[in-house]
Parts: C-alpha cells; structure tokens; sequence
C-alpha cells in the first residue's frame, strides 16, 4: 500500500524535478496528483514513464490526500497550504514561508529527522533555503565532534536558484553578448549576470545584509544549534545550475584536518572529493543532476587555532529543493505514516 501524493506547482523547475525524484526514488505511490495555477491548467508534465496534465490548484479537495510537496512561492503557499493541512493532507513547503514558524519543523533528513515529529502542530514542514540545506549537510557531522562557534560563508549561487526567469535571463543575455542585435538588458536581476557576478540576493535589510544571508544565519541556527554564529555573503553567478560555497568554520576544540575529512567522507548524504591535484575538486558541472553533496578543499586555518576551511557543492534544484523534500517525504512516511 502506497501514498496519495499532490504535488503543487508542478509545471515550474522544483516542481518537475520533484516528479523526477519521486520516480527515480520509487517512492511508494498509489495517486498522485499534479496542480498548477489556472494559466498552466492542462500542461503536462512528466512523471517516470508516464505523462500527467496538471489540475487547478484553486479547485482541488485535498481530502483523503496524505502528502503535498508544495514548490510554489510565499503568496500561493499562503492561502492553500493551510486548507490542504486543515483536511488532513501533511504539507511539505518549498517556500520559505513557515520556515522560521516556531510550530513548523525545518528538516533536512541527514541532520535533524527527528524534527518531522512536530509536524502535528499545523500539519506542515518547511524545507529550508537551498544554500543551506547543502551547508548544514556538511556542517552537522562535523558539529557532532567539536562544537562549532562560528562559520563564515560566501556563496556561488546558480540562477537557477531565482527559477527560471534566472536562466532564462543568462541565457539570453549571453547570446546578446555575442551578437549585438539582441537585447542584453537585466529584467530579473538587479545587474547583468552574464559574464558577471552579483553581490545581492533577495532584497537589502537595515543592517546591510540581504535577506538571503539572514536566511542562512536563521535557519542554520534553527536546524543545528541556535549558539552558532553565522556570518554569510551570497553571491548571484552566471552558473545554470548548482550552488557552491566557501565555508570556514571555527570550532571549540582543536579538529585536524585529516580527521575532519574522515569524518565527512562517512556522513549521509555527503560526497568527498578532495585531491590536491588539477581537477581534484567538484564544481556545479559535476554535481548537477546529482544526489550528493559535494565537499573539496577540506584544510586547516592557519589564521585560527581551530579553524577549518572546505569547498561545498550541490544541485540546488535537487538537495537545495526537491531532493530534500522527497526526503522528508519518505523519513514522515518511514517515522510516522507508515505505509509502503
């Protein structure tokens, strides 16, 4: 016996990917419905070896539904993410709405399942931002040996990350660039992003960070250990697809690098790749399509008396979104649902 599974927004880049997972995955389904707004009501989309058209998210009765994977933005997450939990249908939110709700668990299933347990107070748990569900993969394992006291983080963030708009937008700004006919203007982001990089995600907050370097800061802290300080700078690259991040992480005790690697390379969900060599790290062309997250350049601070500093890359459309997502999925249905 499987899930009655709905999947919100599927027509957009999370959406479709989180129909991709749950095939490959093979997670255990007997429904599964595909809803999108009224303009993309009958779009099909692909789920495995079968072709679904997407019903209206406005008229849908999410009764007798067990799960929804919501990847939609903040506004339409709003209004229908309560009425799907108020019918007994447990929400998995993509947005970043109910992330910093005390009643709603944040979850990443490598670092804190035991979270999903909370789920009950409003029938819904929220998936973090995807610069830190990568980030807090790497860190916890680490955390678990020597406390951490301090990260600073600068991201390389792809567009995919601002949907599909963002790629769209580095696409076209590319060509124009090669041919002067076209229109290279910026519409999505704040400057041209293509053969560029852009110091500002989401908008400016009074005390001159971004609200996605907040972002980082409160939900490393809500899904870790609310004593960690976290300072971030995130940073918009012409990239397609894949995150990566510079991190360097201060510890209460002393952590040698060598046992900081071993201690990575066994964590879940983690993949160390990490030779001091030409090509012995991974970029976002690597990790794209992957379930891993990638960890290169594991070495000590010489500017710290616990420091280490590591390289960190993953799929953002995936473990950034819809991976973690499918995760959490499963780790509810394995704890607590109990079915398939």
């Amino acid at each position: 016996m499987g899930y009655k599974m709905v999947v919100v927004g599927a027509t957009g880049n999370v959406g479709r990917e989180m129909l991709n997972i749950l095939a490959e995955r093979e997670f255990p389904i007997d429904e599964i419905e595909v809803l999108a707004s009224r303009k993309s009501l009958g779009t099909d989309v692909s789920f495995g070896e079968r072709t679904l058209k997407t019903k209206d998210l406005d008229t849908f009765d999410f009764t007798g539904w067990d799960m929804a994977l919501f990847a939609v933005g903040s506004d339409a997450t709003k209004t229908y993410a309560p009425r799907a939990a108020a019918n007994g249908c447990v929400v998995i939110d993509n947005s970043s709405l109910y992330r910093y709700d005390p009643d709603v668990p944040l979850v990443v299933p490598e670092v804190n399942p035991e979270a999903v347990m909370g789920y009950y107070k409003k029938n819904i748990i929220a998936n973090p931002n995807c610069s830190t569900a990568q980030m807090v993969v790497a860190l916890k394992p680490l955390h678990d040996r020597s406390p951490i006291k301090r990260v600073v983080v600068s991201t390389y963030q792809s567009v995919s990350g601002a949907g599909k708009e963002g790629m769209d937008e580095l696409w076209d700004q590319t060509k124009a660039i090669y041919n002067p006919t076209d229109n290279c203007s910026a519409n999505k982001f704040t400057k041209q992003i293509a053969f560029n990089v852009i110091p500002h995600i989401d908008v400016f907050l009074d005390d001159g960070s971004t609200k996605e370097e907040w972002k980082m800061v409160a939900e490393t802290k809500k899904i870790i250990d609310k004593s960690i300080k976290v300072t971030a700078t995130c940073v918009r690259v012409p990239v397609f697809v894949g995150h990566s991040e510079a991190i360097n992480i201060e510890f209460e005790d002393f952590l040698d690098e060598d046992e900081a690697r071993d201690i990575l390379r066994e964590a879940p969900g983690l993949m160390v790749i990490d030779k001091r060599e030409d090509g012995g790290y991974v970029t976002p062309v690597e990790a794209a399509g992957d379930y891993a997250t990638f960890v290169s350049r594991i070495r000590q601070d010489s500017t710290l008396d616990n420091g280490i500093n590591l390289w960190c890359v993953s799929d953002n459309l995936r473990k950034g979104a819809a991976l973690n997502a499918v995760q959490i999925a499963e780790t509810l249905g394995q704890r607590v649902l109990k079915k398939g």
